[in-house]
């Protein structure tokens, strides 16, 4: 892995709707400038920026990133822009992890952001190929047939996403960023809301957000004068399969099953459930849940479901998923999944406030996007690896 790497700063603005009081520079300099508060740094200290961005249709702005750099201090300094669908936000954290851990640079500036109130992500996904109509609406128009195979080769009772939404919507309540804060959440509201992809109803869906993250990843040296503790990277891995080849598994895709197994073996993990202490995991439509619990090696096939419906997966179950709301509560599509890396790398530094996950030392970090074809992790610690 090269030299030591650690998050020594995080920032995040509040997710919302419509953030119409700041342009897409105003949105992500905030988030940058908490980062860089945290870590007790100026603009000057940093030696580059990556940015992660969704695909531009998002927002309709080609190459925003190009006139960013003034706002996010990159003048005169490397700027690279990472895209990688839905996975963006995560896989941007890992180039810049990869820079501290070559030694090219002590100190880089992750941002990532997304600003769907002025585009429509369900257009821009829904682009008409040469001489074939599409027969995607949004995301959940895709997903939805993978969650019914899941279900039909698990034996899944239909309440478990039900499950999940309830869950990651209490938790959202202990998160002063999160988007979707609904008081009084429980089964009964979520069932009673319609349904949109069969079997995804109203509220076991993601929100469309406006809002930005960032990181400031540091080198050893870097890392040992930030006043606050840095959450160590013990392991990163990326993976991407096509979207459409004969025998791919859509429910349990190989490329996940594989970054999962390389980034476990950087850090020394063979037993994720016991030897993680929480994860954020990019979960956009509550059954991803089991799915993914399934995918990432925390139990067996078929096992999945069963392990959300016996709460492990709750804030204070054993293994807590998505201990700050996740992406079903808050969902900037460019930054959901450096959402994900930071809110792990807050529960290690033990920063995560209300939604702290006692005693956490180790977490995971999860992005994937396109249809499910790409993937990046993390894991972070408190000890130095």
């Amino acid at each position: 892995m090269g030299n030591a790497c650690a998050v020594i700063g995080v920032g995040q603005t509040k997710y919302r709707t419509k953030r119409t009081d700041v342009s897409i520079a105003g949105l992500v300099r905030e988030a940058a400038l908490r980062a860089l508060e945290d870590a007790g740094l100026t603009w000057k200290d940093i030696d580059a920026v990556v940015i992660g961005k969704a695909p531009d249709l998002f927002e309709g702005v080609m190459m925003p990133e190009a006139y960013l750099a003034d706002a996010l201090g990159a003048r005169g300094k490397p700027m690279i822009r990472v895209h990688t669908a839905g996975s963006v936000g995560g896989s941007t954290a890992l180039v810049a992890a990869s820079l501290v851990q070559a030694g090219v640079h002590d100190r880089v500036l992750v941002v990532a952001w997304e600003k769907q109130s002025e585009s429509n992500a369900t257009w821009a996904l829904s682009t008409h190929p040469p001489l074939s109509p599409t027969i995607v609406v949004g995301a959940g128009g895709y997903f939805a047939p993978h969650i019914r195979a899941y279900m039909r080769r698990t034996g899944a009772p239909d309440h478990i996403g039900t499950l999940v939404a309830v869950k990651d919507r209490r938790n959202a309540l202990k998160n002063p960023y999160a988007h979707l804060r609904i008081p009084g959440i429980s089964r009964e509201m979520v069932e009673s809301t319609p349904m949109l992809w069969e079997p995804i109803r109203y509220l076991e869906t993601c929100p469309s957000s406006d809002g930005a993250a960032a990181m400031v990843l540091a080198s050893e040296e870097a890392a040992r004068r930030a006043p606050n503790p840095p959450a160590w990277v013990h392991g990163t891995a990326m993976r991407s399969e096509p979207i459409f080849f004969a025998g791919r598994d859509t429910v349990s895709p190989q490329a996940g099953k594989d970054c999962a197994a390389d980034v476990y073996r950087q850090a020394g993990i063979t037993d994720p459930r016991r030897e993680l202490d929480c994860a954020e995991v990019y979960v956009p439509f509550s059954w991803y849940e089991p799915m993914w619990l399934e995918n990432l090696g925390f139990c067996g096939d078929g096992e999945g479901w069963k392990l959300t419906e016996s709460g492990a997966t709750a804030l204070d179950g054993d293994i807590p998923w998505n201990a700050s709301g996740g992406v079903l509560s808050s969902n900037p599509i460019g930054a959901s999944g450096l959402i994900r890396f930071a809110e792990a790398a807050l529960q290690v530094r033990g920063l995560a406030g209300e939604h702290q996950v006692e005693g956490a030392r180790r977490a995971l970090g999860h992005a994937y996007g396109g249809g499910a074809q790409f993937y990046a992790m993390w894991v972070v610690g408190s000890d130095r690896p």
